[in-house]
Order: C-alpha cells, then structure tokens, then sequence
C-alpha cells in the first residue's frame, strides 16, 4: 500500500508564467519533487521506450530532436529538445486539442537522489479565457494527471510491479487522485485568488474525473 499523505506532500506544486517556444506567452503547472535514484537511471526511465511502458504507456515514434512521438491512448507531439541526461522537451497535445508544451528537467539531489521538474506549458490567451469561461477545473485536472504520472514513475523507480494501463482505477489511485486535486486547488485559491466556491466546484469537477461517483 502507498502513504499517500506522504506522496501527496511529497510533490512541490505551483502555478507560473513560461515562454511557449514559438515565442508566445504561456501559463504553466509546475510539479517538483525527489526520487531515490540518479539522473541517469531517472533519465532512462523517462526516455527509454520500454521503460516508458511500464509507468506511463507505450509510446511510438521517432524519438529525437524533431522527430515526432505518440503515447498510446494519451497525447503526441513532436520532440524540441532532447540533452541527455538532463532537459527534455516536447510538444503535447490530445488529438486537434490544443497545443502544448511539457518540459522535464533533472539534477542531482543530496549525492545519488535526482530533482526532478515537470513544467507543462499552454498558451496564455487559451488558458485565461477557458479559466474565465469555464472555472479552474481543468488546470487543477491536468496538475493531477500529472500527479499520478509522477507518482507512477515513484513505483516504477522502487521496483514495484503494476500495470499503469490499470492502475489508475484501482480505489488506492483514485483515493491519491482526490487528495492531489485538493492540493491543487490550494494552490490556484492562492495564487489567482478564487472564491472558496468556486475552489470547491472546480476540485469537484477535476476529481470527477479521476474518481467518478
């Protein structure tokens, strides 16, 4: 069984600015946390398409510098830039969904720990007006999928033996789900002062998502 108190507090999580790299301005999560292994061992889980497999999906593709990729039953896009072992970016995007940006960045942490940052960037004018329109919802559902990716690379890390395909339905998953997703309206509460209302219909709406009811 995972703590989930404890991996849930384990992930730093916030809201920001970032350039898109066409230039544009960009509204951005950004997850942060610490994974018991080196930057290589973390760079080969997260690049290697076997190991890929085993805590995110399958993925397809031509795996380079300007090569495109597909996660199977999850996002594409096309790799901008790839410097092993330490930055990788991609474009990302859910069929004609919009156009997005994720970068993962790694450093070594206290000798053989690896911090790792996950940034997913989205265009700013698209954000603000579905923010605006449609509430805080779905920023705090994408930080929670994210949540679960990072938690599931934790397992893979530690050995453990799951089927990501799977997992994410299993009530010990969704119960992690939930609590993430209340992280993450504390964060937008905090940071785009929204209503205690609006938090609570917005964490509502990401969470029936992960853990319909």
């Amino acid at each position: 069984m995972i703590d989930l108190v404890n991996q849930i507090n384990a992930t730093h999580r916030e809201l920001g600015n970032a350039p898109l790299s066409t230039g544009g301005d960009g509204r951005s999560v950004l997850l942060r946390r610490t994974y018991d292994a080196t930057v290589e061992d973390v760079w080969d889980a997260c690049t290697d398409p076997a190991r890929l497999a085993r805590w995110l999906a399958p993925v397809e593709g031509d795996l380079r510098p300007g090569g495109s990729y597909q996660l199977q039953g999850n996002a594409g896009g096309e790799v901008l830039r790839c410097e092993a072992p330490r930055l990788l970016r991609v474009t990302w995007s859910m069929g004609e969904g919009m156009a997005s940006e994720v970068e993962l960045r790694l450093a070594p942490s206290d000798g053989d720990r690896t911090a790792l940052e996950l940034e997913h960037t989205a265009p700013a004018g698209i954000v603000d007006e579905m923010v605006r329109r449609f509430g805080p919802g779905g920023t705090i559902g994408i930080g929670g999928g994210w949540d679960l990716a990072l938690l599931g690379l934790f397992m893979h890390l530690g050995a453990a033996a799951f089927d990501p395909a799977t997992w994410q339905d299993t009530a010990e998953a969704k119960a992690f789900a939930v609590g993430s997703c209340e992280a993450w309206g504390a964060v937008v509460q905090a940071a785009w002062g929204t209503s205690d209302e609006d938090r609570t219909a917005a964490v509502a709406f990401a969470t029936g998502h992960f853990a319909p009811r």
